[in-house]
This record gives C-alpha cells, structure tokens and sequence, in this order.
C-alpha cells in the first residue's frame, strides 16, 4: 500500500484511483506508511509536523503507538505527495524539484514554494504554478 502511494501521479489517476484515494483517507494512513512516504520525501519530520499542523511530540507519539493518522491529515498526506511527484515529473528529477521548492519564487510572492505545503489553498497553488511551468507558461 505505502509503494503505491509513494507512486502517486496527478496524470496517472482514473476514477479506480480516485476511490482508492478516498478509501484510503477515510481509513486513514498507517504511521508506517506515512513513514515510507516521508523517507522518500525531502522533508524532515519538523517540517512535516509543520505541514499537518501536529506537534513534533505528538508525531512520535503516532510512531511509538504505531497510530493511525486521522481523515483530513491522511488526506493532507496524500496530496503533498501527489503534489511533490508532479514537480518531481514537471523537473525531471527530484534533486532539481528540491532545489526548486527551497529557492525563493517571485511568481509565488517571494517566498519558498515549501512553505506552501502548509495549507489546501498553498497545495493548490504549487500543483498550477507546476502546471504553468510544464506548459512552458512562466508567470
């Protein structure tokens, strides 16, 4: 289940997918397989703490007791990974797609494109301006 997670490619999804997707949120993800996914990511566990709005004590709490995360936290999951392996397609590689979300973005109103994964609204916004970028469409 966390390989096929990991895989997760905005292009790739159907509607079979998109129901494994819900399934998956509504039962939430496995501490396990949030760690394969963010043994992958180049995020550290502060910084994932910081995008799921959870305290890094509460993070080793989960880990410890082998939690389950809950509905919205294991959907904010899915969707920065969803997120991360569009920009990861969009740059062909992940060491140009890590440099990318740690550098300042103008069209992104100066600020780390990381920063953004805080937030539904900040998801968004990367999976567009990585749209842009891979039509060639530079704001």
């Amino acid at each position: 289940m966390a390989h096929a997670l990991t895989s997760l490619n905005y292009s790739l999804i159907d509607d079979r997918d998109i129901f494994m997707l819900i399934s998956t949120v509504r039962e939430g993800i496995k501490y396990s397989s949030f760690q394969t996914i963010a043994d992958k990511s180049p995020f550290s566990l502060s910084e994932w703490s910081n995008f799921l709005h959870l305290s890094e004590r509460t993070f080793q709490r989960y880990k410890k007791e082998k939690r389950t995360f809950d509905p919205l936290h294991s959907e904010k999951i899915l969707e920065i990974t969803l997120v991360y392996n569009k920009g990861v397609e969009v740059f062909g590689d992940q060491a140009n797609f890590d440099a990318w979300l740690e550098a300042k973005n103008v069209a992104l109103g100066g600020i780390k494109p990381k920063e953004l994964l805080d937030s539904t609204f900040g998801i968004a916004m990367l999976r567009d301006e990585l749209t842009r970028i891979e039509h060639g469409v530079l704001a």
